[in-house]
């Protein structure tokens, strides 16, 4: 795929990891739809105005992916803003820790709601607009983490919504295909927690459990996506940008 002229939808890209993404898109002259929910406005118009600076069209799309109705919302938007649709980037997450037994149904909903349900309707309104690009067809990139790699028991609720993203983004690729690619990426510790005071040499050490023994940075997940929109041979993969935290 060549990158400049087309346009992408960034869910969660006002800030963290997906705001690097909307910003290493925009850098190859993709246009950029800019979903957020609760960030501040000041930080929305920053981004915008970071995106634009590379010379493509931005546009900050609200929208809570909790409810259904959100989710309606802003893939209308993103129809009504943009003439066509190449890429959809699932960046949003919600994030708690939590033991097994102290997940509320209130936790279990609204984790499940934004990490799994709202990719999956995402994922179903864009595949129905991308076949209707001039040349049919885009690229799909969900965001998954360690819990669709097995098991995460200070996250569990969190890691079987990302484990169920993981079986969306496979059944996806089998059923959109051959127009539509869609792949998945589980960054490691690319970031510091947002909200947890952590000191440089306590980050360091998170980094000395992997296999290069070093923390990577939200720019390395950001070329992941660039890679995944370029290469058309590649559907149906999970891409781990994690310096072999997995193994």
């Amino acid at each position: 795929m060549e990158l400049r002229g087309r346009a992408a939808l960034v869910t969660g890209s006002a800030r963290r990891v997906g705001r690097v993404i909307a910003l290493e898109l925009a850098k190859q002259g993709v246009n950029i739809l800019a979903h957020y929910n609760s960030a501040a406005p000041s930080r929305v118009r920053e981004t915008l105005q970071e995106i634009k600076s590379h010379g493509v069209e931005a546009h900050g799309i609200q929208a809570d992916l909790s409810s259904a109705d959100g989710v309606e919302s802003l893939m209308s938007a993103a129809a009504a803003r943009c003439e066509h649709l190449d890429i959809v980037v699932n960046s949003a997450s919600v994030f708690q820790a939590r033991d097994l037994m102290e997940v509320s149904l209130a936790d279990w909903d609204l984790t499940m709601a934004v990490n799994l349900r709202a990719p999956f309707l995402i994922t179903q309104r864009a595949a129905r607009m991308m076949a209707d690009n001039p040349a049919p067809g885009g690229v799909i990139i969900n965001i998954c983490d360690a819990g669709a790699d097995g098991p995460w028991e200070k996250y569990p609720h969190h890691g079987i919504s990302k484990s169920g993203l993981w079986m969306l983004t496979q059944v996806s690729a089998l059923a959109l295909g051959p127009d539509i690619r869609v792949n998945a990426i589980v960054p490691g510790p690319v970031m510091k927690s947002a909200g947890v005071e952590m000191s440089d040499e306590t980050w360091a050490k998170v980094g000395e459990r992997n296999a290069l023994r070093r923390t990577g940075a939200p720019e390395d997940v950001a070329r992941a996506v660039l890679y995944l929109c370029r290469e058309d041979y590649i559907t149906g993969a999970l891409l781990h940008v994690n310096a072999g935290e997995h193994l």
